[in-house]
């Protein structure tokens, strides 16, 4: 069974995750009894588990899936990748998108495997710093491209809901390597997505 296409809830998990929503629910001081409380144990276990479902993805086995020689060698960007993601400090989601590019050395993927591979990091309990290199990486270990640049832009609900509360807060991380270590190279994959850079 192809990867993207796998089936991410597992009834016993479900049913474990599901008895501990409902103490959840009783120990904030609701009835998991009434009306619209009945299903949400259930609903929420199986949330987590789709939210959580990049525990179960292999980013190396994705980019592996659709790994082609060419001889191209000029940058390939795929920028905006929306990605939903879950702080591992607070387990409230952060948000935003990912701008990916790798200089190809005989060796290009599939296009919708660079967004597949930001899915994979990003549906499990994260840091935006680790997941911006753990993006990076994979494409360079696996594709040995010539240098691979990652920049990711999120709202972080733990810092819009509780805490500080700035709502209009926006971190930005950034990962290079190789040939975008260099300023010419940077430059021209920071100009590319600059319009886009919140």
């Amino acid at each position: 069974m192809a990867y993207h296409k796998k089936e991410y809830f597992d009834q016993d998990t479900t049913d474990n995750l599901k008895d501990r929503y409902r103490s959840v629910l009783e120990n904030l001081g609701e009835d998991p009894e009434r009306e619209g409380l009945l299903k949400t144990p259930e609903r929420v276990a199986k949330a987590m588990q789709y939210i959580t479902k990049g525990y179960q993805m292999n980013a190396a086995d994705i980019l592996n899936s659709a790994k082609f020689h060419e001889s191209y060698s000029e940058m390939v960007l795929v920028k905006n990748i929306e990605l939903y993601s879950l702080c591992e400090h607070h387990m409230l989601p952060f948000f935003g998108k990912a701008h990916v590019a790798y200089i190809p050395n005989g060796v290009i993927t599939g296009l919708s495997k660079i967004a597949h591979v930001v899915e994979c990091f990003s549906r499990r309990l994260q840091v935006q710093e680790r997941m911006t290199h753990q993006i990076l990486d994979v494409i360079q270990e696996t594709l040995n491209p010539l240098g691979v640049g990652v920049v990711i832009e999120a709202q972080h609900l733990c810092m819009m809901m509780r805490g500080v509360q700035k709502q209009n807060s926006v971190t930005t991380t950034s990962a290079f390597s190789g040939q975008f270590m260099k300023n010419e190279t940077r430059s021209e994959f920071l100009k590319l997505i600059s319009h886009d850079l919140t």
